[in-house]
């Protein structure tokens, strides 16, 4: 690995910040990833794939970006909308503290990594990212902060949690200025017994009324990948193909 990890504490919250290779370059202002989960889809700790991020740097396919994993305090609370029951008696109901954790990213933050580190602060270099309950708070900011990101990943995200699809249906957004990444394993909420059985199924749901309604003309990416599951190293493997889209020049 040739670029470098820092950690920040930002209100209680941890930060693993990843520093790419020559940073800082004098006169270039980097790309910001916002990552949910402390980043762990690219923590050199938990999976490769930083790695693989670095050989498109070399390679000339991604420019150089700073990626920022955000440490949740209770992602069951923190990366869900409104609050909904538990799925099972084995956890807690979940608390639908979303909006104030993107707050937080929005107002504390966002602001924090611009004023510390070498960043090209405007919305269409932004992006936030996150899989499975990350992956769905990740998609809410792009109703509610649409100004902020312009880009957004979401890797396997939680759309059968409650209420999710009628929310997007009710909601109008303008995705003319955005990039979206979705993405699903086929073998996602296969053995479930509870609404997880619906993973793909609603996944695709959800990107046929993006598709439908969100006016992203050629800003909007879906894939399936055959035989995956709701793993890390799946979405791990996955991560850098989400930023390789995102911040390619042409729109395919």
């Amino acid at each position: 690995m040739k670029g470098t990890f820092v950690t920040r504490n930002v209100n209680q919250r941890c930060l693993l910040i990843y520093l790419p290779p020559g940073y800082p370059q004098d006169g270039y202002h980097y790309p910001v990833v916002y990552v949910q989960d402390t980043g762990d889809v690219f923590d050199p700790d938990q999976s490769d794939s930083i790695f693989h991020v670095e050989e498109m740097f070399a390679h000339g396919e991604l420019s150089p970006l700073i990626l920022v994993g955000i440490e949740p305090f209770n992602r069951l609370d923190e990366y869900t909308p409104w609050p909904a029951p538990a799925l099972d008696n084995r956890f807690a109901d979940f608390g639908g503290q979303g909006a104030a954790y993107l707050e937080f990213v929005v107002e504390v933050c966002k602001p924090f990594i611009d004023k510390h580190f070498q960043t090209d602060p405007r919305a269409e270099m932004t992006a936030i990212i996150g899989k499975s309950l990350g992956g769905l708070i990740s998609l809410y900011a792009l109703y509610l902060y649409p100004h902020v990101f312009r880009k957004i990943a979401s890797i396997s995200g939680s759309f059968w949690y409650p209420g999710v699809i009628e929310y997007m249906k009710e909601q109008p957004i303008d995705g003319r200025m955005h990039r979206l990444y979705l993405d699903v394993g086929s073998m996602e909420g296969w053995g479930k017994e509870n609404i997880q059985k619906e993973m793909v199924a609603r996944t695709k749901e959800a990107y046929a009324l993006l598709e439908e309604s969100g006016n992203f003309q050629r800003g909007l990416h879906f894939t399936v990948e055959e035989g995956a599951e709701h793993q890390l190293p799946f979405f791990a493997k996955r991560f850098p193909h989400a930023l390789k889209w995102l911040y390619s020049v042409e729109r395919k």
